[in-house]
């Protein structure tokens, strides 16, 4: 079974950094597009950055120059840096991912279960 496993949420500062990390976990033939998105109290869920299986990158106007987003395509992995941090950006942050379970199907949508960032003084 394929899991989506996040870290690195907490508080900070603003202005402070941390960075998140979501691993795909399980059986799975390969994955495409990772995305992260994030989720503000009272507020719909929204797209905050993406990386395709080649690298291109794609980032909310909101967070450009602030948050850079990568992968390591060997550990099944996609991480966050958000430097910068301001008090808006307080969210549950979650990531997606388009995971193709065997050869032959179509990509899934996969959900993490989501960590908190708060930035506060």
């Amino acid at each position: 079974q394929v899991q989506l496993v996040e870290s690195g949420g907490g508080l900070v500062q603003p202005g402070g950094s941390l960075r998140l990390s979501c691993a795909a976990s399980g059986s799975f033939f390969s994955i495409n597009t990772m995305y992260w998105y994030r989720q503000a109290p009272g507020k719909q869920r929204d797209l905050v950055a993406s990386i395709s299986s080649g690298g291109s990158t794609n980032y909310a106007d909101s967070v450009k120059g602030r948050f850079t987003i990568s992968r390591d395509n060997a550990k099944n992995t996609v991480y966050l840096q958000m430097n910068s941090l301001k008090p808006e950006d307080t969210a549950v942050y979650y990531c997606n991912a388009e995971i193709r379970p065997h050869l032959g199907f179509g990509y899934i949508a996969y959900w993490g279960q989501g960590t908190q960032v708060t930035v506060s003084s």
